[in-house]
Parts: structure tokens; C-alpha cells; sequence
């Protein structure tokens, strides 16, 4: 979709290449939102934790740096602003403000 839009972007394979606990802790800085708000409770990683969400925002970030198919994606990050992807096509207004 962001090809077929003519932006130009940079995959970061969540998987390969996690995201740190500084790096997180930003990212949810520049989303307003609270690590249990992008937490995945359907996860497998979840299910064997036992996570609720009610964990404080420190052990969430923690979690999520180890598991980070605990943390709901895409994510689209432009300078200083970034947005959940759900739906997907909220990733083409990110660079428009």
C-alpha cells in the first residue's frame, strides 16, 4: 500500500531486529499511548506469560522488548510523530501534518 502511494518507507523486521527498551519507551512517548494499549493479549508469547495488561508500564516495555510479537503492529514512525497502523491506511497521514 505505501509503494502503491508513493511513499517512500523503511521496513524494520520486528523479529530480526527488536526494538530496544529506549526504543520502545520513545515510541510510545511519540504515540500517547500506554504499553497495555498496543499490547497483543492474543499472543502466544502472551498466552505463555500470562500477561493481562494491568502490569506496569515498565514490565510491559520489558516484555515486549524480549517478545516483541507482544507489541500490535504496523507501527509507522515520521520524524518526532507515529501512528498504529489499524486500520492500515492511517500509515499514509502520519507525513501529512
Amino acid at each position: 500500500m505505501l509503494e502503491e502511494n508513493g511513499v517512500d518507507y523503511h521496513y524494520r523486521d520486528y523479529r530480526k531486529e527488536p526494538l530496544s527498551i529506549d526504543e520502545l519507551e520513545r515510541l510510545f512517548a511519540q504515540l500517547r499511548l500506554a504499553p497495555a494499549d498496543l499490547l497483543r493479549k492474543n499472543d502466544q508469547a502472551n498466552r505463555e506469560l500470562g500477561l493481562t495488561g494491568e502490569e506496569s508500564a515498565e514490565t510491559l516495555i520489558a516484555q515486549m522488548a524480549e517478545h516483541p510479537t507482544l507489541l500490535q503492529r504496523p507501527i509507522g514512525v515520521f520524524g518526532e510523530r507515529a501512528v498504529l497502523g489499524r486500520p492500515i491506511e492511517r500509515l499514509l497521514d502520519l507525513g501529512q501534518e
